[in-house]
């Protein structure tokens, strides 16, 4: 009784501030202001929505972030199991130094390599460019020790066969280990499209031209007031109320199949 009471408690905390965000962004503005917290609006109006799709931005703004993550989640999926594979699998000098530096990585803060990114990304040519937005994002140290670990589960007598009647090492990769490894994959695709459809820090430091914002660049200026005067305290949240749904909608329906260690890989 007590633990489901708290668990209760929790819960409430985590989504009331979205029950918040929902209903305002149904409210006027005037409402919104006076009565923030109401859980009722007074009047009920769909006016934020319909200012939002008429502003030529925000679809601009929904186009980026679809092309971006959509290009992201993909290549990051294959690159990072090719990555976890080969580091899994292959026996080569430097592989112990190679996976130590990989889960090094991932206890270095993001914020800290933002300006060496931003560096590169000059360097090479490529600042407020589409390139410039999804290629540094194509692999992540988190991705790479997931799938590695996945991998690792799975018997090597499984490929063992395969490599006998000659198959090559990507052949074995592609159409003996990678269908094995669904649990690991749908889970590392759920974690690269929210990871890249939220991203803003890598944004902000790899472009500077309107026409590049994403829906998390959007939306962080129109939060703070750049984009227009008054609270819009409506207009702000009907774009984040949209902005969650397609991360909402990918987890509610793969949520039962987000990684179970053990799925997947044949027991010797």
């Amino acid at each position: 009784g007590l633990s489901y009471g708290v668990l209760v408690a929790i819960a409430v905390v985590f989504l009331f501030p979205f029950v918040i965000a929902v209903v305002t962004s149904f409210k006027t503005e005037p409402d919104a202001t006076a009565n923030p917290l109401t859980l009722i609006p007074s009047p009920f109006t769909t006016e934020a929505y319909s200012q939002l799709f008429k502003d030529q931005d925000f679809l601009l703004w929904v186009k980026n972030s679809v092309i971006v993550t959509l290009s992201v989640t993909f290549f990051r999926v294959f690159l990072d199991s090719l990555a976890g594979y080969a580091l899994a699998r292959l026996r080569f000098r430097g592989r112990a130094a190679v996976f130590t530096m990989i889960v090094a990585v991932m206890a270095v803060p993001g914020v800290v390599l933002l300006i060496p990114k931003f560096l590169m990304i000059r360097q090479l040519g490529i600042y407020d460019t589409y390139q410039g937005m999804i290629i540094p994002l194509f692999v992540d140290a988190a991705g790479i020790f997931i799938m590695k670990n996945f991998f690792e589960s799975i018997p090597v007598s499984v490929e063992e066969s395969a490599r006998i009647d000659g198959a090559s090492l990507f052949r074995i990769y592609w159409s003996i280990v990678l269908p094995m490894a669904w649990p690991a994959l749908i889970t590392l695709f759920i974690l690269s499209f929210q990871g890249s459809w939220n991203e803003l820090a890598h944004f902000i430091i790899s472009t500077q031209s309107t026409s590049l914002n994403t829906l998390t660049k959007g939306v962080a200026q129109l939060a703070s007031g750049q984009l227009g005067s008054g609270n819009r305290y409506p207009l702000k949240l009907a774009a984040s109320v949209l902005m969650t749904i397609p991360v909402a909608i990918l987890f509610f329906i793969f949520q039962r199949r987000i990684m179970n260690a053990s799925a997947g890989a044949v027991k010797e």
